[in-house]
C-alpha cells in the first residue's frame, strides 16, 4: 500500500516545499484538489458532508491542479501527482487534453488524472456547459481525452463532442492513468468500465469495504478483473499503523492523508510545522508499514 499527501486548502507558497519533503520521506504521490470558484450561493448540496454544507469559504486558497503539478514536478524527481479529483463536467476535453499532455511531459510522466463529474450546477452553467445530462457528457469527454492522449492523428464524432482529424504533439510517453471519483452507482460503473483506479471522498471503513467489493464485482462484469486497478481512499475512522493495515485488508492500495491534522495543526499552519508532521508520519507509519 502506498501513501499520498493531500495538499487540499494549503497556502500556495507552501506547495513546493511540502512536495519536496514528501518525496524525501517516502510518500508516493501528491493529491491535488480542484475547485473552479466559490459561488456565494450554491443550488445543490455538497455530497460529502452530513448536512450538505461546504467546509471551505471564499477565502480558502485554491490553485489550478495542473499548474500546481507542473510547478511541484519541477522541484522533485520521483514523486507522482494526481488530481483528486478534477471536475471534468465543466471542462472542454480537447483543451484539457492539451493541458494534461503538457503536464505529463513536463513531469516526466509523473501525472495521473483523477476525474469526476462535478456536483455544483453553477460550475457547469457559468462555464457555458449544461448541468443536464452531465454524466453522459463526461463519458464522452473521457473517451475524447483517452483518444487524444494516446497520440497520433485522431477524430471523434459523438453526441456532445465532434471533431475531424487532429494531433497533439508530443503525446505522453506513457499511459496517463485515469482515476475516477464518485460514490454513486453510475460513478462506480464508470470507474470499473474505463478507470485505472477509483478515488474516494471521505468514507468510513465499512463503507469503503462495501464499495471496493462492489467495484470488484463490476470490474469482473466488464471483463477487467485481472487488470491493474488502484483504490485511493480518504478513510475517516481508521488511523495509525493498525488502522492503515485495516484499510489494506479491505483492499485500499493508496491512502490519501494530511499528516499535520493528526498533530492538531490547521491548513494555514506554518510550513515548517507541516514538514515536521510529514517527517513524523513517515517515521511512525510509512517506515514501519
Amino acid at each position: 500500500m502506498r501513501f499520498t499527501l493531500s495538499v487540499a486548502l494549503t497556502p500556495l507558497d507552501q506547495l513546493t516545499e511540502l512536495a519536496v519533503t514528501a518525496e524525501e520521506c517516502g510518500f508516493s504521490s501528491i493529491a491535488l484538489p480542484d475547485s473552479l470558484f466559490y459561488s456565494e450561493q450554491v443550488s445543490a448540496d455538497y455530497p460529502y458532508t452530513p448536512d450538505g454544507s461546504r467546509f471551505w469559504d471564499e477565502n480558502t486558497p485554491w490553485v489550478d491542479p495542473l499548474i500546481a503539478a507542473a510547478s511541484m514536478g519541477a522541484a522533485t524527481k520521483e514523486i507522482t501527482f494526481y488530481t483528486s479529483v478534477l471536475k471534468l463536467g465543466s471542462r472542454n476535453p480537447v483543451l484539457l487534453a492539451r493541458q494534461v499532455g503538457s503536464v505529463a511531459n513536463l513531469t516526466g510522466d509523473r501525472f495521473g488524472l483523477g476525474l469526476g463529474v462535478g456536483w455544483a450546477p453553477e460550475e457547469f452553467e457559468w462555464c457555458g456547459v449544461p448541468y443536464r445530462r452531465r454524466g453522459k457528457r463526461v463519458d464522452e469527454a473521457i473517451d475524447v481525452l483517452r483518444l487524444i492522449l494516446d497520440g497520433g492523428m485522431v477524430e471523434y464524432h459523438g453526441e456532445f463532442y465532434d471533431f475531424d482529424k487532429l494531433c497533439m504533439s508530443p503525446a505522453p510517453k506513457r499511459h496517463v492513468p485515469f482515476y475516477v471519483g464518485g460514490h454513486s452507482e453510475p460513478a462506480l460503473r464508470r470507474a470499473a468500465r474505463v478507470g485505472d483506479g477509483w478515488a474516494s471522498a471521505m468514507m468510513k471503513l465499512d463503507d469503503l469495504r462495501d464499495t471496493i467489493a462492489r467495484l470488484n464485482t463490476l470490474r469482473a462484469e466488464y471483463g477487467r478483473a485481472d487488470e491493474p486497478f488502484e483504490f485511493q481512499a480518504v478513510c475517516i475512522d481508521r488511523f495509525g499503523l493498525d488502522g492503515y493495515r485495516e484499510q489494506a485488508d479491505v483492499g485500499v492500495t493508496d491512502v490519501i492523508t494530511v499528516p499535520w491534522v493528526f498533530d492538531g495543526l490547521g491548513f494555514d499552519a506554518p510550513v515548517e510545522q507541516k514538514k515536521d508532521s510529514i517527517k513524523k508520519f513517515a517515521a511512525d507509519v510509512i517506515a514501519r508499514f
